[in-house]
């Protein structure tokens, strides 16, 4: 595929022209062929050049067609307002393997009619699954023109957080650091950011308000920023947090606690400024699960009425769609359906894909990669970690350096894995209802046309944010 083209050029077997800086789709069915495949690895593995080339293709065949990044914040509103309601918005982590994975996901949402699904990354997944927001924007676009998708497409900076040892040494550049974060996945095309301010609760204040202070500024301050980055027609989903996971559920009182002093903030130096759309809780489960001796997951005590109620304030007092809930994905199957009975707004979904895929990968690649694990993650193991539990707590670090060879895996592994992700998405869509979500969607989420221009060279690329991956995913 050629990288860099005049005043015209056919690719794609002339499914695609580009005419003067302009992308042209002559054949809509050629983009789910395998005619898509090369561009989408073009745009992961090429050289730099071949990268912004072919990031910058999918993009305006994307606006082209209809399968444009947008903001799910009108649609949350919409719930906030009693307008939408009996259904949970997976948020889906998509750690390795993302063209295949999210392929998947896309089959999924064409079999069931959903529309109000998520694709996210965490600042700390970036960095060890070595994924710049640009590529994955890029591939995410990929998969859905490959599996025949139209629709807005829900990309997500997920745990966008703030380092509280960092913030303790030195506020400004830790926070600028979430910034620049957040400039390099809005120009990539996420128009939805939770935003984590949530590790600077101070629980040795005597008061509600003074433990959420730096938390709720913070959060303001962040918001400011974000808001500023939009692109025109978009207004930014953005989230806020007020417990980390793995600690104390959260109380209605901290909920209170946090969104006055948020909302009294923003009104005071940004009036009239959008806030949040939702709201992280802790209602009783952890990242990743708790992982046990044998290697098998601890059973989670899921409060589901603390979300229940949380969401329920959140939604009238403060106009939200309602409560968040991270780290769910290796719940037991019986418990996804009490998400939506809760009107939970959204839930995070991360770890349990990454296990599928380790279970599926051939014996002699899993060896390799837990035995770079051995070593170049061997800081990470405590001394009484059994084999079984390093292995399951760290080898989402091994996922970058082995990026190419997950992506290489042999066909029929990919088939079998594919087989398996697709049984799990449609169980995961059902029991959380979203099924039938895309006509909600339709009605009230809008995703402008945003053309770019075609890549030259010399032309200078928006920086990448500091990295830091041992933060929350």
């Amino acid at each position: 595929m050629a990288t860099q083209v005049g005043s015209e050029n056919q690719l794609l077997g002339g499914a695609v022209t580009v005419q003067g800086g302009r992308v042209s789709v002559v054949d809509e069915r050629a983009l789910a062929t395998e005619a898509l495949d090369p561009v989408v690895r073009q745009a992961v593995f090429g050289t730099d050049e071949e990268k912004e080339f072919a990031r910058w293709l999918l993009w305006e065949i994307g606006q082209a067609v209809g399968v444009r990044p947008a903001s799910i914040h009108e649609l949350y509103m919409a719930r906030g307002r009693g307008d939408v309601h009996g259904f949970t918005v997976p948020a889906m982590n998509i750690r390795a393997m993302t063209y295949d994975t999210v392929r998947s996901i896309i089959r999924t949402a064409n079999k069931l009619d959903a529309g109000a699904f998520i694709l996210e990354i965490a600042r700390s997944e970036i960095a060890y699954t070595d994924q710049r927001p640009a590529e994955y924007v890029s591939v995410i676009i990929g998969a859905a023109l490959r599996e025949g998708y139209r629709g807005p497409l829900f990309i997500q900076g997920d745990h966008f957080q703030v380092n509280a040892k960092k913030f303790a040494v030195d506020a400004v550049t830790e926070v600028n650091a979430v910034k620049q974060l957040a400039v390099e996945a809005i120009h990539a095309g996420f128009y939805n950011i939770d935003i984590d301010t949530s590790t600077l609760v101070d629980l040795s204040k005597q008061s509600l308000d003074e433990q959420q202070r730096l938390n709720y500024e913070t959060a303001v301050q962040l918001t400011q920023y974000v808001r500023s980055l939009e692109p025109q027609g978009v207004t930014i989903s953005i989230g806020g947090e007020i417990g980390e996971v793995g600690t104390e559920n959260s109380t209605p009182e901290e909920l209170h606690a946090f969104m006055k002093g948020y909302n009294q903030v923003l009104s005071e130096v940004a009036p009239g400024m959008p806030g949040l759309s939702k709201i992280s809780v802790q209602s009783g489960t952890s990242h990743g699960g708790t992982v046990l001796p044998d290697g098998s997951i601890a059973d989670v005590a899921l409060d589901i009425d603390t979300l229940r109620t949380l969401g329920e304030i959140a939604r009238k007092e403060y106009g939200m769609s309602g409560a968040v809930q991270h780290g769910a994905s290796t719940l037991p199957d019986s418990k996804f359906n009490l998400f939506p009975q809760a009107e939970t707004a959204e839930i995070h979904l991360a770890t349990n894909f990454q296990n599928m895929m380790y279970d599926h990968l051939p014996n002699d690649l899993r060896r390799e990669m837990y035995g770079w694990l051995d070593t170049s993650a061997k800081d990470e193991r405590k001394a009484t970690d059994t084999d079984e539990q390093f292995y399951y707590k760290s080898r989402k670090k091994a996922i970058g350096p082995f990026k190419k060879q997950l992506w290489a895996l042999p066909a029929d592994v990919k088939a079998t894995l594919a087989g398996a992700y697709d049984a799990k998405f449609e169980f995961l869509f059902t029991q959380l209802g979203v099924q039938g979500t895309r006509s909600a969607v339709k009605k009230f989420v809008t995703a402008p046309e945003q053309h770019r221009p075609m890549p030259t060279s010399g032309r200078a690329a928006v920086e990448a944010a500091p990295d830091d991956a041992d933060l929350s995913d």
